[in-house]
């Protein structure tokens, strides 16, 4: 009798705690595992790496489950995770977050994206897990610019699955991302991967580039953790100025939208007027916001009370207007 008591007792018990705990284990599960994952390469790992030592891995730094701060590391098996809008204007952005060329941030400058960008904006966000300059991978320096063009192709060749313009794909990157989304517009067309499929048969140019507190420059204004990683994956014949990416400007260069803090005191302002200039001296389309104060790394979440907290709509904006332009300038061919 007692023991029949006890399972009683005990069932229900068991059934309320594991209602109560749902929500806590779903919550870890959900920002990673139900999002919409595409992986690069054939097989996943890409071609370049097969023969790194690294684990794959995914680490939370945030103690408040509220604010997710996610990082990852060792990356092999380079994917993009979607963000889909309900009305989507075919407008599409790939994302390559920051990290200093040591780690991915995937929160900070990847899902705060989402509610201004997706939700209001109606742009389909693609955020890229992408490799790190490491001499293990084939590809050295340019494993992170190989992973961005091989991301550019496939978008571009499989844009109607997720209903976007093929001619409205544009890049995003913030700090070492930005080096990383830089490197995409200006070096797009260099071959600095062997084509595996016929997604490589496509443009790697995206049509626009949006950078934020960017990594440009690797010389007397670079940031010194970015340089060290970078540079220490290249041959020692490779020279600093082929990766300050204002000397890789040309004609064919995206239209750029630029953001700095000029009190950014990681990532020196420099390095967003030098590439301004570049672009400007090139006659490449380029709009610039610097604003007095912001730091470095602000994303989204570290803007509140300051004026450049309206820099999502900006860029919003920016970005519609290059259609507008583009459609002005059809009707004036005719």
């Amino acid at each position: 009798m007692t023991a029949t008591r006890n399972r009683r007792f005990v069932a229900p018990l068991l059934a309320m705690l594991a209602l109560i705990a749902a929500p806590f284990a779903g919550a870890a599960v959900t920002l990673e595992d139900n999002e919409e994952k595409i992986y690069l390469w054939p097989g996943r790992t890409a071609p370049g790496s097969l023969g790194l030592g690294q684990t794959q891995a995914i680490t939370e730094r945030s103690k408040d489950p509220s604010v997710p701060d996610r990082i990852i590391t060792g990356v092999s098996q380079p994917y993009l995770v979607v963000y889909r809008p309900k009305r989507s204007n075919g407008t599409a952005l790939l994302v390559t977050p920051g990290g200093s060329y040591e780690r991915i941030v995937l929160d900070k400058e990847g899902t705060v994206l989402v509610p201004p960008f997706v939700d209001e904006g109606g742009v389909t966000l693609f955020v890229l897990r992408y490799r790190l300059p490491d001499p293990a991978h084939a590809e050295g320096a340019n494993a992170p610019l190989a992973d961005a063009q091989r991301a550019m192709r496939l978008l571009r060749t499989r844009a109607a699955e997720w209903g976007i313009d093929p001619t409205r794909i544009g890049v995003m990157g913030f700090s070492a991302g930005g080096h990383v989304a830089a490197s995409l517009g200006t070096r797009f067309d260099e071959s600095v991967y062997t084509p595996v499929d016929a997604y490589d048969r496509n443009s790697a140019r995206p049509d626009f580039m949006a950078l934020v507190y960017p990594v440009i420059d690797m010389g007397e204004h670079a940031h010194g953790g970015s340089r060290v990683r970078l540079l220490s994956a290249l041959p020692a014949s490779a020279g600093i100025a082929a990766y300050s990416l204002q000397n890789r400007i040309t004609a064919a260069t995206p239209p750029t939208f630029l953001l700095h803090a000029s009190d950014d005191d990681v990532v020196s302002v420099e390095n967003s007027l030098l590439f301004f200039d570049a672009l400007r001296r090139a006659n490449v389309p380029a709009e610039l916001h610097v604003y007095p104060m912001g730091g470095h790394g602000f994303g989204i979440r570290g803007t509140r009370g300051l004026s450049l907290e309206e820099w999502p709509q900006l860029a919003l904006t920016w970005m519609s207007s290059l259609q507008t332009q583009a459609t002005t300038l059809q009707r004036s061919d005719r």
